[in-house]
């Protein structure tokens, strides 16, 4: 039995190490899944994300690290941890030369259910992923959405509390890829713990809880999505105005502030809160300045991503320079952690 509880982590992960040959895949990086969550392990291609969840479900073995999933000790007891799992990997498990039903019929042989479970189960599950029309049909004459919702509902054949999901959406069109977030976050609602790798950082965006990017073998951060966001210098808010004098008084105040003579506009740095966001309207309006457009602009992932796994993989200082509310341009440091 699991000793996992809602409060509990669902997966650990202290020390994880792994090595092909002379090349360090993984040096020693901790990771904490707490039950019901989406985690999302992001990384460029080759960091280790693939061998990651392929130690955590018991199909690799680990050089070092203590590692439990599901409450069980992954090199003490890999059969309990292989009960508690499911794992959709990065290429389809599905037989295309058998139909829908009959690879879902083989999954509940496999989970050693007898056959009038194995077949309400099926039936369950293949009406849950809008696949009963397609059922009886070779799963070789499917789409990729379609046989990517068939790999996941043979991974819940045994009623797994904690999923691998190993770049579930690869190669799936928008529609699809939105279909299959759906779903995940259905398994979620109800108590699943979920371990997602992807390579679309819109993804883990929209998906995770927690996020941790791995580069050259090493969580180079981890946090929540907008927690990551914020490590990121970049953020700024942009005002634009049609009166070239509004434009020019607004510029020689905020010194600091990037401009452009031919779109009129200024770009003030700001880390996107509502407080730097009513300094600049606060200043705005007590030095009678009108711009006639304000947008903010916040990093996202893909800056967060290209900022951490290149160069030292550090995140930078980030300056600061808020319009206070004396008619004067403020000038601010705050060191990004």
């Amino acid at each position: 039995m699991t000793t996992t509880t809602p409060h509990s982590p669902a997966i650990v992960a202290n020390g994880l190490r792994k090595a092909y040959g002379d090349k360090l895949v993984l040096d020693g990086i901790d990771v904490s899944v707490p039950a019901g969550t989406i985690f999302s392990l992001l990384g460029p291609n080759g960091a280790g994300k693939t061998t990651a969840v392929k130690i955590l479900s018991t199909l690799i073995s680990a050089d070092g690290g203590e590692l439990r999933v599901g409450g069980h000790d992954v090199a003490v007891d890999p059969q309990a941890v292989r009960a508690a799992i499911g794992v959709t990997g990065q290429f389809s498990a599905v037989d295309g030369l058998i139909t829908g039903e009959e690879n879902m019929l083989l999954m509940a042989d496999l989970h050693h259910l007898s056959k009038r479970e194995g077949r309400r189960v099926a039936a369950q599950l293949l009406e849950r992923f809008d696949l009963v029309d397609a059922a009886r049909k070779p799963a070789q004459s499917y789409s990729g959405g379609m046989k990517r919702r068939l790999d996941l509902a043979m991974t819940l054949v045994g009623n797994p509390r904690i999923i691998f999901l190993d770049e579930p959406t690869t190669g799936l069109d928008p529609r699809s890829r939105h279909n299959m977030w759906g779903i995940i976050r259905e398994l979620v609602s109800d108590g699943v713990t979920v371990f997602l790798t992807t390579q679309y950082l819109e993804e883990a965006d929209e998906l995770a809880h927690h996020i941790a990017v791995l580069n050259d073998g090493k969580i180079a951060a981890e946090g929540t999505a907008d927690e990551l966001k914020r490590l990121i210098p970049g953020g700024h808010v942009r005002l634009r105005f049609s009166d070239p004098a509004a434009y020019r008084t607004a510029a020689e105040a905020l010194r600091e502030a990037s401009t452009d003579d031919e779109a009129l506009s200024l770009r003030i740095p700001s880390d996107g809160s509502q407080r730097e966001l009513r300094a600049v309207l606060d200043w705005l309006d007590t030095a009678g300045i009108e711009a006639d457009e304000l947008t903010v602009h916040t990093p996202d992932l893909d800056d967060v991503f290209f900022a951490l796994t290149s160069g030292s993989g550090r995140p930078t200082t980030h300056r600061s320079n808020r319009p206070n509310q004396s008619n004067q341009p403020h000038q601010s440091k705050e060191n990004v952690r």
